[in-house]
Order: C-alpha cells, then sequence, then structure tokens
C-alpha cells in the first residue's frame, strides 16, 4: 500500500510578493462586465446629490459597481452586501478592497440613487441598443403583482371610512343643533342635504361658540366636539387624502394598495398590500417599467406607453399584448400613436371555438347589413336601429355604442333560445371596438402575429418568473409615504442587474454576437408556430376520418 501524501497547509504562511485580485478573478467573471459597463456610464445626476465639506466620500462610481452587483447576485440586503466585500474576491475586485458598512450602502442607495437610477437605467438600455441587442421598436407587456414590506392586516377601507366619517358628521350636526340652537343648519330647506363638516369647518364653529352660561350638558357636548369627534374627523380626513383615488391603502405602506394575488396563503382570496408592476420587454431584457395602483391592466397601458415615450422620445412600432390590454380606449391610442397592436381582446380564444361560431343567437353571428344599418335575427326579422347611448369607463372615456331592436318576438318559435327579456330583443352594438377587434383579429392570426403570440410566453412571462423563482425577487423591502418613490428605485436596481445579468450570459454563449442570438430565437418561434398548425392540421384530419360517411 502507498502512502497517501498532502500539499502542504499553512494558514498563517507569508509570501513575499502578495498576490494581485484581478489575478484571482476570472476573466468571464460578470463583475468585469459590471464594472465596464459602469465606467462607461454618465454619473453626473449621482454626483450632484452630494454635498460639500467634511470628510471625504466613497466614490460612487464604486458603490454604484457595489450595489448593482449585489443584486446581480440576489444580495439585496446592505448588511450582506457589507459581508460580500470582506469576504467575497469579486466584491474585493469592485470595490478597489475598500469596505463600506451596511449605512453607507443604505444612504447611497435611499438618497443619492433614488432619482437619478431611472436615467442610469435608460442608459444602460440605449448601450443595449447600441450592442445591437434592442431595438426598442417591439415591446411585450405585461404585469405582476409584488406584495408590499407592509403588514398584511393593516388596512384603510375607502368604503369603511366614507361610511364612519358620514355617521361622525352626522353626530357632530346634532350636537351643533344643540348648542348653536338650530343655526347650524345654515337656514337650508328641509329638501336639501345638509353640506359636509370638515375640520376646519368645525374649528371655526367651535371657536365662535359662546361658552358662557351653558348648561351642564351643552358644555359637555362642546368637550366632546374638540377632544373627541374633532380629531376623529381629522383623522377620517386623512385617510382619504392619503388614499387618494384609490380603495385602500396600507397604515404602515401608504403607497401600497391591497389587491388581490396569485399566493394566496390563507387560501382564501385575502387581499395583501402590493403593487402593480408593469414591464415591457425585448429579447427577454427590461427596457421600460412602471409602478399603478389599480390591481387591474386595462388602465395602465396609456400611461405607461406615454412613460416609454418620455423616456426614449419615441413610441414603439409594434406593442403585443394579452387580453388584459385589450379595450376600445387602448386601441384608439395605439392607433392614433401609429402603433401596430398585436393586442388580444376579451373572447379572442372563445371566439375561435365550434360552439361560439356556431351560437346564432350571438349578437356578433348576427348577419349585419352595413349600407342599411339593420341586423337580422335568425328568424330572418330586421332590427332596426332604435337609438344611441354611451357608457363611460373607470378613466372617464365614453364609448357609443347603437341599439337595435326587433319589431316583434311574440310567437317566435326560437324566442326561449335567442333571449329572455319580456319585449322584443334589443341588443347594443359599440361598431368602433368591433372594427378594432377585427384589425386585432387580423393581425393576431396572421404568420407575424402567431410569431408575436408564440414569443409572449417566452418574453415577459420568463422575465417575470426568473425575477421571482430564480432571483427571490417577490416582495419589496422599502417603505414609501404616496408615491412609491424607494420601491421603484428598488426595482429600477433590480432591473438594471438582470439586464447586466442577461448581457453577460447572451455574450458569453454566443461569443459578443447578438444577430446569431436573435436569429436562433426567430428559427425557434417559427418552428414552434409550424408544429402547431401541424399540430391543428392532424386533429381536423382526424375529425374527417372519424366522421366520414361509410361508402354506400
Amino acid at each position: 500500500m502507498a502512502k497517501p501524501t498532502f500539499k502542504s497547509y499553512s494558514q498563517g504562511q507569508v509570501v513575499l510578493f502578495p498576490a494581485s485580485l484581478d489575478e484571482k478573478l476570472p476573466a468571464d467573471s460578470p463583475a468585469r462586465l459590471v464594472s465596464q459597463m459602469v465606467d462607461g456610464l454618465d454619473i453626473s445626476s449621482v454626483i450632484d446629490t452630494y454635498k460639500g465639506g467634511g470628510s471625504s466620500a466613497y466614490h460612487p462610481r464604486m458603490m454604484l459597481k457595489v450595489v448593482i452587483f449585489g443584486y446581480l447576485n440576489n444580495i439585496y440586503s446592505c448588511r450582506k452586501i457589507e459581508n460580500a466585500l470582506n469576504d467575497r474576491v469579486s466584491f474585493m475586485w469592485l470595490s478597489g478592497n475598500q469596505t463600506p458598512d451596511h449605512n453607507t450602502i443604505n444612504r447611497f442607495r435611499s438618497s443619492h440613487l433614488k432619482e437619478a437610477i431611472h436615467e442610469i437605467f435608460t442608459q444602460v438600455v440605449m448601450m443595449l441598443v447600441d450592442m445591437g441587442y434592442l431595438s426598442l421598436d417591439l415591446v411585450y407587456v405585461d404585469g405582476t403583482k409584488i406584495e408590499s414590506r407592509a403588514n398584511r392586516y393593516t388596512f384603510v377601507w375607502r368604503k369603511s371610512v366614507e361610511k364612519y366619517k358620514a355617521k361622525l358628521e352626522e353626530k357632530i350636526r346634532k350636537i351643533l343643533e344643540l348648542v348653536e340652537e338650530g343655526i347650524a343648519g345654515d337656514n337650508l330647506p328641509e329638501d336639501e342635504p345638509p353640506t359636509p363638516i370638515n375640520s376646519e369647518e368645525l374649528k371655526r364653529r367651535v371657536a365662535q361658540l359662546n361658552r358662557e352660561n351653558r348648561t351642564k350638558e351643552e358644555t359637555k357636548a362642546i368637550k366632546t366636539l374638540e377632544d373627541k369627534h374633532l380629531s376623529k374627523l381629522q383623522e377620517y380626513e386623512k385617510h382619504l387624502e392619503t388614499m387618494g383615488d384609490r380603495n385602500s391603502y396600507s397604515k404602515t405602506d401608504p403607497a401600497a394598495t391591497f389587491m388581490r394575488m396569485k399566493e394566496d396563503h390563507m387560501k382564501n382570496g385575502q387581499l395583501k398590500p402590493a403593487h402593480n408592476v408593469q414591464i415591457a420587454t425585448e429579447n427577454q431584457f427590461y427596457t421600460h417599467y412602471d409602478f399603478f395602483s389599480n390591481p387591474t391592466d386595462t388602465l395602465t397601458l396609456i400611461p405607461f406607453l406615454s412613460g416609454f415615450k418620455s423616456r426614449y422620445d419615441q413610441f414603439p412600432a409594434k406593442n403585443v399584448a394579452d387580453a388584459g390590454y385589450g379595450s376600445e380606449e387602448n386601441y384608439e391610442f395605439m392607433e392614433k400613436n401609429h402603433i401596430e397592436a398585436f393586442v388580444k381582446y376579451n373572447y379572442f380564444h372563445k371566439e375561435q371555438k365550434r360552439a361560439f361560431k356556431n351560437n346564432a343567437f350571438h349578437p356578433q353571428n348576427l348577419y349585419y347589413n352595413k349600407a342599411q344599418d339593420y341586423y337580422v335575427c335568425p328568424m330572418g326579422q330586421h332590427m332596426e336601429k332604435t337609438g344611441n347611448t354611451t357608457r363611460k369607463s373607470a378613466s372617464g372615456y365614453q364609448s357609443h355604442l347603437s341599439v337595435y331592436q326587433a319589431k316583434n318576438c311574440t310567437g317566435c318559435p326560437l324566442r326561449s333560445l335567442c333571449h329572455s327579456a319580456k319585449g322584443n330583443r334589443q341588443i347594443e352594438v359599440n361598431h368602433n371596438l368591433n372594427r378594432h377587434k377585427e384589425t386585432a383579429r387580423q393581425k393576431l392570426t396572421s404568420e407575424e402575429g402567431l410569431m408575436h403570440r408564440s414569443r409572449r410566453p417566452i418574453e415577459p412571462e420568463s422575465v417575470f418568473g426568473q425575477s421571482k423563482s430564480n432571483k427571490g425577487y417577490n416582495r419589496f423591502r422599502h417603505f414609501d409615504d404616496k408615491e412609491p418613490q424607494k420601491v421603484m428605485m428598488d426595482f429600477a436596481l433590480f432591473a438594471l442587474a438582470f439586464n447586466m445579468l442577461k448581457l453577460h450570459r447572451k455574450s458569453k454563449h454566443i461569443g459578443q454576437n447578438p444577430s446569431q442570438s436573435q436569429k436562433m430565437d426567430a428559427v425557434l418561434c417559427f418552428l414552434f408556430v409550424f408544429l402547431r398548425k401541424m399540430e391543428k392540421i392532424a386533429k381536423i384530419e382526424t375529425f374527417v376520418n372519424e366522421n366520414q360517411m361509410p361508402a354506400a
């Protein structure tokens, strides 16, 4: 048996020529890419946030490299970044062996980057455009809800505040009628509702009260107004002011709104404080982001695309999105700004099914005579136009609808299948929306539309999956008062680091050739579309063979 030998091992060994950190760092380390890209950024907006005097500060370029590299490695805590600066070679190399503590890192992130980080993100995206990875002509838009750091049970609801505020105003009004001998009603007629009372008005009226020669009951009522009702009224007013046009907010994070989340740990549809994050991606890079307080996606598209234009001074040429964005207002906006809309609408998939197409009673399947403006019901009766009506959306957009009604449905054998109204059948049709739907249907079923539809699940959906699952970014770590500034700063840092990591991986595998990556993606997408078509053809052939009549 040979005797085993081991290499010499001495932790306290002293070397004559200390090793350089650059020698320890691999040539293809993402830290080198982060350093190279940050060195090419204009960070004058960050430098302008520093005040002169006092001791020298750590260089903002070094701090930016360290923070971005921390987010790139799923390290979002300032204390963990501080530890990494002391025991990880890549962090030591980026910082030049400088070791800012966690307070310094947090101060830099929260104070110096809060406004400037969005401009820095734009610079990085423009770098990717120059490299050929992005074009900014095509965006895949989608949204997700990310939970706030706030406590889940610190909710304030608009309906509750308004209900209790109205009850409190009624109590105050009765007390004022008692102590002012009926003057509080302002001599309004009995059929007119009393005017609301705010805290300033209550202060003024309480100050004008004559406190002399008051009964014990009136003195107690005045004291109740000053000590109890006034402060409660101010609290309700503050709640409504903080809420703005939202329906709820969290006491510990006023910028967060309660929304229904997919991650339901209670399994009861519980609402949680969260932010509706909208993103635009291209080639799986973040190109734009924004935060919204309303939980649905329909009302976010117009301000989101307007923000895209403010950032890059142009609208995207093409927009791909799911049915959550398919409204008349959004279609009108995209048509007006010459954005080619590959955006689904409600019932896009349902209307392609056989059951929907064979339903002769559905308004969309009724015959329409455009020249004479009438519909024909399944029994052949004309449904003439009887008037117009309007609908107003939550954003204030007005839709114009035409009303059509059949002349006589009495005794019709198909009435029970056609409608359940007492009188004649009546339908409301939005011709402008139908026009947009037809345009969207043609685009979505074209070769290019099929390609975009197949790419959409691997664009924003995969970016969200990587962000939440692989990167662990599924809950925010900052509080805000009214506007989500710190939360947006944190997400911008994350999106910036995500793009740099994506660039490192693409350049590493493709060999600094973005066109090859894009060609490969295009080949895969067209292959996917081809396979889907072949699958549909096979299903049709199987159906025909199964239902073929036997020969006589």
